[in-house]
Parts: C-alpha cells; structure tokens; sequence
C-alpha cells in the first residue's frame, strides 16, 4: 500500500505538490512565561480540531499579521526612542493572544472589569487600538523579546513567517478561550508537553516542538528570557529542508540557528 498520501496529510501538505513555492504569510507568536512549583511554565493552547491549519495541535497564541497592526499609532505605544522593525510583529502577537487567549501584556496591572470589556470589545469584532483605547490599556510592547524565526517548509500549500517573542506573563491574569481557534489553554513546563506529545496525548507541530525542546533546559523565566535576540534586529529565518540523510528522509534546520537536534526523521514531523 502507498502510504504517502497518510504521510503528506500527516505533515499538512495538499495531495498535489505546488509547482512554485507559496509565499509565506507575515505571523507572530507570543510565548507567555512565568515560574511554576515544577519550573519554568508557557502558556499554550488547544486548536480547534476543525481548523484547516494544525486542527487540535497544541500551540502557543499567535497567527498572522493584519493590515492595522502596521498603523502608525503604533510608533506611540513605544516606550523609548525609535520603535524596532518588528513593531507590527509585536503588535500582532499581543492583538493574537488577547482574542485567543483573553491576555493581554499591558503597561499597568489591568483590573478584571478592564480585562472583560477588553475581551467583549474584541470577540464583537472592535479592533485592537479601540478596544485598547476604550478600557484604557497601554500594551507592553517593550517587555517581548524576539527568538526566533520560523518559516513554513516550501513544499506546503499554507506557508507562515512567523517571529516568535517571549514575554513575562501578565500577572493577575487567567487564560480565557475564544472558543473559536482556541478551545482550551493551560500552564505546563515544557517537559511535560514533550512527554504528553511523546505518550500520544498531544499534538505538537515542529516548530512548536522544537521550541519546548530549546527552553526545556531553562530552569526559570530569567533563563528562557536569557535566549532571547538582544541585536533589536529580525532573526534569521529557520527553514526546515527536507532532505535525504544517511537512515531516511529527514527535515534539517540551519547550522548556529540556535536550536538542535539540526535533523529530525520525516516521520516525527508535524507541519500542519
């Protein structure tokens, strides 16, 4: 029997090969830190399992850029000095994981009046700067910290560019699904998340893999915060290859990328 077609849909590829590689989509993703009774914690959350991308997958908040997030406004949110290069990123990663996650990273404390209106305005389809705007937060685009950039291996039929920011987790703040991408969300180390993936008890696509593998070692939110870009430029792109290695097909990242292992068999990835 052909077991490629179970195979391509295992990696979120279409039947049919494009003849040119997709553009990718601009994309953001906030990772959410805060030290636990076990070790560092991240904040991640369950997909829809009928979503046409990564359904049921275990991801962290995020998704693609919009056309508002690029708004001038923004460049007044910015603390201190000229804003970095990727404003629009961090403003989409914030925008993402407030209308998934009901979280928002804020200046100052929100009360839990604030953080209502603020998820109410957001699910009625407010935009971000109004909904902002109406409950008087000032997002903490400041406190985020870039790691990483991964993009969509070019054999796929939806490709994402995606910056991947670390942050300290609002305080005060519990986790509240949109019900619509997100269906659940919880705190867990990144040991217990590679475990559960390991037993068969989640979904893990690569990227996201790769990253709880990278942040497994940091014993608490000062070390994760520690793996952190400090240039203030973009990451370089980490694309994944899929190549012929010695035991099998494999997809290979970049040397010096900052993660390992730097080739992973096919057959323990997840895509889409």
């Amino acid at each position: 029997m052909d077991s490629r077609p179970a195979r391509r849909r295992q990696l979120g590829m279409s039947e049919t090969v494009p003849e040119s590689p997709v553009p990718p989509h601009p994309a953001a993703t906030l990772i959410l830190l805060r030290d636990g009774p076990e070790g560092l914690e991240l904040l991640v959350m369950e997909r829809h399992p009928g979503l046409r991308f990564a359904p049921g997958a275990t991801v962290f908040p995020g998704g693609r850029l919009e056309a508002a997030d690029h708004d001038p406004h923004w460049h007044t949110r910015w603390p201190d000095g000229d804003p970095p290069a990727d404003l629009a990123h961090r403003v989409a990663a914030l925008r993402e994981c407030a209308e998934e996650c009901g979280l928002l990273l804020s200046r100052d404390p929100l009360t839990p009046t604030a953080l209502d209106g603020l998820r109410r305005a957001l699910a009625a389809g407010e935009g971000f700067a109004v909904a902002l705007a109406r409950v008087g937060a000032v997002p903490a685009l400041g406190r985020m910290a870039p790691l990483a950039r991964w993009v969509t291996p070019e054999m796929l039929p939806r490709r994402f560019d995606t910056l991947f920011f670390l942050a300290p987790a609002p305080e005060g703040q519990q986790p509240v699904c949109d019900g619509g991408e997100a269906v659940g969300a919880l705190w867990a180390t990144p040991r217990r998340l590679l475990a559960e993936e390991e037993a068969g008890r989640r979904r893990l696509v690569f990227a996201t893999r790769m990253t709880l593998l990278r942040l497994a070692g940091c014993a608490d939110v000062a070390a994760a915060l520690a793996c952190a870009r400090s240039d203030g430029g973009f990451p370089p792109p980490i694309l994944p290859r899929l190549v012929e290695a010695p035991a099998g097909p494999a997809f290979r990242i970049p040397a010096g990328c900052g993660f390992s292992p730097l080739e992973t068999a096919a057959e323990h990835v997840r895509l889409g």
